[in-house]
């Protein structure tokens, strides 16, 4: 394992990532890696799968996605937080993880999801994404903060 993190059972959910030692702000973590393919690929390949439990897949800006299932390396167990200790930065297809602040050893990494979701998803599909970060500026969603929010007549997007 690397000497800055570890991967291990999380609270959170699932696995999740640690630090070993302590990761100062602005500091680049890793890369999110693993087989870039298009999102219709990514749907159907899920849509196949048995597991509803993990999905690894990270929307690119240019309409990719990076499917950290295939090929993928630690980042993929990175777990949601409504306040996030780490951030993504795209540059040219790729996607890094930086400390947002110091990061204690011990201390779990996260990231804010920041998802969306058709304007036509329904309420179960909604239940799909609720958090469980257990942060004081926690949203109650894994959804982005302004699908968070109330709306008038539309439910939030992932």
């Amino acid at each position: 394992m690397s000497k800055r993190m570890t991967v291990r059972r999380s609270p959170v959910h699932g696995r999740g990532v640690y630090a070993l030692r302590l990761l100062r702000a602005g500091e680049r973590i890793f890369e999110y890696k693993g087989k870039i393919i298009s999102w219709r690929s990514a749907a159907w390949r899920y849509r196949l799968r048995e597991d509803d439990a993990h999905t690894f897949l990270f929307g690119l800006s240019d309409g990719r996605v990076i499917d950290g299932g295939q090929g993928g390396n630690w980042a993929r167990w990175l777990n949601h937080a409504c306040q996030a200790n780490c951030e993504t930065i795209e540059i040219d297809g790729h996607v890094f993880i930086d400390a947002c602040r110091d990061i204690m050893p011990g201390e779990e990494l996260f990231i804010d999801y920041a998802l969306e979701l058709p304007d036509d998803a329904g309420e179960d599909t909604m239940r799909d994404y609720v958090c469980r970060c257990g942060t004081p500026a926690c949203r109650g969603t894994m959804l982005a903060a302004a699908a968070s929010a109330p709306q008038s007549n539309d439910a939030p997007s992932r």
